[in-house]
């Protein structure tokens, strides 16, 4: 099942960018296996997937200690900052940076390990007060201005979530609207390649308005078991 979905996804995320001129190898499909077991990463991994995201730290942790191989772990759920220890030597990527408080100790935890850790700031597109994410232009360019000056962080992006809503005009505005604040940091001397936005439920106004990185769950697992 799970690799007739994913073949069934990579055909129409290849339908979407042909549409829209887009070229699919500039897209990484970021499968979401929060509460997937190893055996249902193991068979998503057989059928071609690269990319793995995590919600929880500890999650992250465990399963990155139990699965090795040619693939690379994304954290992308809220992170707080005495949680960044459990995810700063597996994720190749950290979605989910909202706070210069934040930066600083991932910035502190990679320089522990050696390592250059890449980091996307998580910007709140939709206002929605439920969710996380940096939302004052003046505080974006703040916590991107101390990624991009400190020695063990790496921007590389931008992530947000779009409101869960049949309304594909401010699902779009909100992926234009990130859109738009990359071109804006890019204008001040950033060098923002990667856009984190799409999800099962809209990944293809994603693709039209520019994602580098889908973060897809339900599309390829199925719907989730929370019991």
């Amino acid at each position: 099942m799970i690799s007739e979905n994913i073949k069934r996804l990579n055909e129409k995320i290849e339908e979407i960018c042909l549409k829209n001129g887009r070229i699919r190898s500039d897209l990484r499909l970021i499968a979401v296996s929060k509460t997937q077991t190893l055996d249902i990463i193991k068979q998503a991994y057989n059928a071609g997937l690269k990319d793995f995201g995590e919600n929880k730290a500890q999650e992250l942790r465990d399963k990155s200690e139990s699965i090795t191989g040619d693939f690379f772990w994304h954290f992308i759920g809220h992170l707080q900052s005495n949680k960044v220890k459990y995810v700063i030597k597996s994720a190749e990527f950290i979605h989910s940076v909202d706070s210069i408080k934040l930066a600083d100790e991932i910035n502190k935890k990679a320089e522990s390990v050696s390592k250059i850790q890449n980091v996307l700031l998580e910007i709140n597109t939709s206002s929605e007060a439920s969710k996380f994410g940096l939302r004052n232009e003046k505080e974006i360019f703040e916590t991107a201005q101390f990624c991009s000056q400190s020695k063990n962080l790496n921007l590389v992006g931008l992530m947000t979530m779009a409101p869960f809503t049949d309304d594909k005009s401010i699902i779009r505005n909100c992926f234009i609207n990130l859109r738009k604040l990359k071109e804006k940091l890019n204008n001040s001397g950033f060098a923002i390649k990667e856009l984190s936005m799409g999800m099962t439920n809209d990944y293809d106004i994603a693709i039209e308005e520019g994602s580098t990185m889908l973060r897809i769950g339900t599309a390829i697992f199925g719907e989730r078991d929370y019991n």
